[in-house]
């Protein structure tokens, strides 16, 4: 491991993203999936790389990189919609899961990549740029080849703890549905969590690394709702005008009996109907269900908004239930779960009778109540029933 001098807290804020830019857009860092994270692995791919970082002094910029994520895959791409969700959840399934000892290696290697970018940021303070690969290898003394292989692994270890608990950010993700921002957002602000989860994760302390994601996770998604939801700031003059606003519609309306119009507002507070528009607009009024509409005033406003409205997260949260759920029952047995389906209703909406369901497998009511019955005990152990808690408001 190369020293960091004790200094390094003097360095440039921008330090760190400029790093990040530079090491990202020229080491490949495709990770293969179902792939050890080892030397041999990396060998070909590492090598392929070193003529095109050789004739690069200085590592080039890039939008992706400079968010420091390579080629990590945060979200679904392009228009939200159920089906890229599902798509995305796919694609993460298939990428298998670390065991404890691939989740320590790779942590060395994270943490062997941070002391590397450290000390680059301290040059780049003492020297007024950013070191090339050749200098950088100077700085501890490591052949070039070996410098580069050292990098390429260290990146790689980072991308592959991260893509291997992405399934980790859509399960906490599901929680916070329907609170301000889209499932598609969760997913992305929550991997930002997780990147960070993986750059602090210290192995050395004994815990699991998704029992220490999970708050950098949850961290990282409420914040993004804190945020999003914040109230926008408004200059003072305005504060006070809508305070006016307010005060004269209390007023108009105890003087007429009646909720006073936009006109009757403007004419009495001596400011153009426009004016009035903007301001309540830029304040963003609230306006009540039960506002008449229409000259004959027999209808509200709430009767034109329908009641049952799906979103794209209800969408969603109904297809992840759909899920999960499927992911319960196959770990019953084939008799025991269409049981269920066909008593339930799961498949066709029908739910079928005791004497249905016997006439079906050609066995008695009793039998059919026997297979029910421990189905379901078996539903309500806390390994099969705590997937599928979250969906219970």
């Amino acid at each position: 491991m190369c020293p960091v001098a004790a200094d390094s807290k003097n360095s440039k804020p921008s330090s760190k993203k400029k790093i990040n830019k530079k090491i990202n857009s020229n080491l490949e860092t495709v990770v293969e999936e179902n792939s050890n994270i080892n030397s041999e692995n990396l060998k070909e791919s590492s090598y392929s790389n070193e003529s095109s970082l050789e004739n690069n002094n200085e590592f080039s910029d890039s939008e992706d990189a400079d968010k420091g994520l390579g080629n990590i895959k945060l979200g679904p791409k392009g228009i939200y919609t159920e089906d890229s969700i599902r798509v995305y959840l796919q694609e993460i399934g298939r990428i298998r899961l670390l065991r404890p000892d691939e989740e320590i290696e790779l942590a060395r290697k994270i943490a062997d990549l941070l002391q590397l970018e450290e000390l680059a940021t301290q040059y780049e303070s003492e020297k007024g740029h950013f070191p090339s690969v050749r200098e950088w290898a100077e700085l501890i003394d490591m052949p070039l080849s070996k410098f580069r292989r050292r990098l390429l692994l260290g990146r790689r270890a980072k991308e592959k703890m991260v893509q291997s608990n992405l399934r980790l950010v859509v399960s906490i993700a599901k929680k916070y549905m329907n609170r301000g921002l889209s499932f598609q957002d969760l997913i992305q602000e929550g991997s930002l969590g997780l990147i960070r989860a993986a750059e602090k994760f210290d192995h050395e302390k004994g815990y699991k690394f998704s029992t220490y994601a999970t708050w950098w996770i949850r961290q990282a998604i409420t914040r993004a709702i804190a945020d999003q939801s914040r109230t926008i700031r408004l200059p003072v003059h305005l504060y006070e005008t809508i305070s006016r606003i307010k005060k004269t519609t209390k007023v108009l309306s105890q003087e007429f009996g009646r909720k006073p119009s936009e006109e009757e507002i403007a004419e009495s507070m001596e400011m153009t109907i426009e004016k009035l528009r903007f301001i309540a607009k830029s304040a963003q009024l609230p306006i009540s269900l039960e506002t008449p509409i229409g000259k004959e005033e027999d209808s509200r406003l709430g009767d034109f908004i329908e009641a049952d409205i799906e979103n794209p997260e209800q969408d969603v949260s109904k297809t992840l239930l759909r899920e999960d759920l499927e992911g319960v029952l196959a770990t019953l047995s084939p008799r025991e779960r269409d049981v269920l389906r066909l008593r339930y209703g799961i498949d066709d909406g029908r739910m079928k009778t005791l004497e249905e369901i016997g006439q079906i497998f050609d066995v008695t009511r009793e039998r059919i109540r026997q297979i029910e019955a421990k189905a379901l005990r078996k539903l309500r152990h806390p390994n099969r029933n705590g997937v599928l808690k979250e969906y219970i408001k």
